[in-house]
C-alpha cells in the first residue's frame, strides 16, 4: 500500500509541477509536452486504486497488477520524454503538426476571442526552459524512469 500511495503522490507532484510551470510560470506547453502528461493523468488514479485494493485486502495479484500497469505507464513516459528531448536536441524530427507560428497572429481587426481559433502552441523543437542543462522533457524522462523502477519493484517484490 505504501508503494502505491507514494507513486500516486509522486506522479501527482510531477504532473502538478508541469501544470505550475504552465499556469503560474507562464510556460505554454507544446503538443509533445501535453502528451507527456497523459501517463500521469492515468497513473495517479490507478495508483490510488492500487492503494485501495491493498487496504481492502483485495487479492494481492490485483494490487501487483495495478502497480505493474503503473510501471508500464511510466515506461511510456520515459519514451515520451526521451523522444521529446531528442526533438529538442535535433537528434530526430518531431511531428509535423508541432511547429510554431511564423509570426504574430493577425486578428484582422477583431477581438482577442476571435483570434483564439488561430492560436498555435509553441514549437516542440525549442526547449522553453533548461535546468542544469536538461529541458523539462529530459527531467520528465528521469522522473518517469525512477517511478517505473519503484512501481515494478513494488509489483514484483517478494513478501
Amino acid at each position: 500500500m505504501r508503494t502505491a500511495l507514494f507513486l500516486a503522490a509522486a506522479m501527482a507532484a510531477t504532473v502538478g509541477s508541469a501544470l505550475a510551470f504552465q499556469h503560474l510560470g507562464g510556460y505554454i506547453p507544446c503538443k509533445l509536452c501535453l502528451e507527456q502528461r497523459t501517463p500521469y493523468y492515468i497513473g495517479v488514479p490507478l495508483m490510488l486504486l492500487a492503494a485501495l485494493a491493498s487496504t481492502l485486502r483485495w487479492p494481492a495479484w490485483l494490487t501487483r497488477g495495478l502497480l505493474a500497469v503503473g510501471g508500464l505507464l511510466m515506461v511510456y513516459g520515459v519514451y515520451l520524454g526521451v523522444y521529446h528531448s531528442g526533438v529538442e536536441w535535433a537528434w530526430w524530427p518531431g511531428p509535423t503538426d508541432c511547429a510554431a507560428a511564423a509570426g504574430p497572429i493577425d486578428t484582422g481587426g477583431k477581438g482577442v476571442l476571435d483570434a483564439l481559433d488561430q492560436f498555435v502552441p509553441p514549437s516542440c523543437d525549442k526547449a522553453a526552459l533548461r535546468i542544469l542543462g536538461l529541458s523539462l522533457a529530459g527531467w520528465n524522462a528521469i522522473a518517469s524512469f525512477v517511478l517505473a523502477v519503484i512501481a515494478f519493484r513494488g509489483a514484483f517484490a517478494r513478501d
